[in-house]
């Protein structure tokens, strides 16, 4: 099984690259393989261009978003992994999805934008805030992520989504101990869904 780890956080030291490694390693540990996709290290462009656009005749996707997709291509799992900004996930992760999950790759079989086009690829979700999690389950964020960026968004391209795990009161002030074991549950989420539990 191959799984693409996608992530976005501005700090390479960061809780989100802290899930990222954390279930890198654990899904390696299955034998699995892995590309890791840091989206501010990469310095992706997550602006969609007027080309992009499925409509008129000049449509095609920009090279850097062509060479995501050819190493996306025979991917089994997409992890996503970022914080919670605004309630929200960060612009970077929004503009890849917007362009690199597009028209063309993601769903529009047939020239339809109702055919997806990832059907039998899973879908699993890390994510985080500075809030706690019965404050961003209260006033209904998560729920609203999860409608729109997991089950909406694996709609529309044919995917399964397999969990959505959010952590909250990750803060610089956060104990390591109460981070470590955050990410013991990352590896325990991975290898639930994705091995056997030991």
């Amino acid at each position: 099984m191959k799984h693409a780890i996608i992530f976005a956080h501005p700090k390479p030291d960061s809780f989100t690259a802290a899930v990222a490694q954390a279930y890198g390693e654990a899904v390696q540990g299955l034998g699995h393989s892995i590309i890791r996709r840091d989206l501010y290290r990469l310095g992706f462009d997550p602006v969609l261009k007027p080309c992009e656009l499925p409509a008129g005749e000049n449509f095609a996707p920009g090279l850097d978003v062509t060479a995501e997709r050819t190493m996306l291509q025979d991917i089994d799992v997409f992890a996503l992994i970022y914080p919670l900004w605004l309630n929200t996930p960060p612009a970077m992760m929004k503009g890849y999805l917007e362009r690199v999950f597009g028209f063309g790759f993601a769903y529009g079989g047939d020239g339809r934008s109702f055919n997806p086009l990832l059907t039998g690829r899973k879908l699993i979700s890390f994510s985080s805030s500075g809030a706690p999690l019965a404050w961003v389950q209260k006033t209904g964020a998560l729920d609203a992520i999860c409608k729109l960026f997991d089950r909406y968004f694996c709609e529309l391209c044919g995917m399964t989504p397999v969990e959505h795990v959010h952590f909250g009161a990750i803060v610089p002030e956060a104990s390591d101990s109460f981070v470590q074991a955050r990410l013991h549950d990352v590896r325990r989420t991975a290898l639930a869904h994705f091995g056997k539990l030991t």
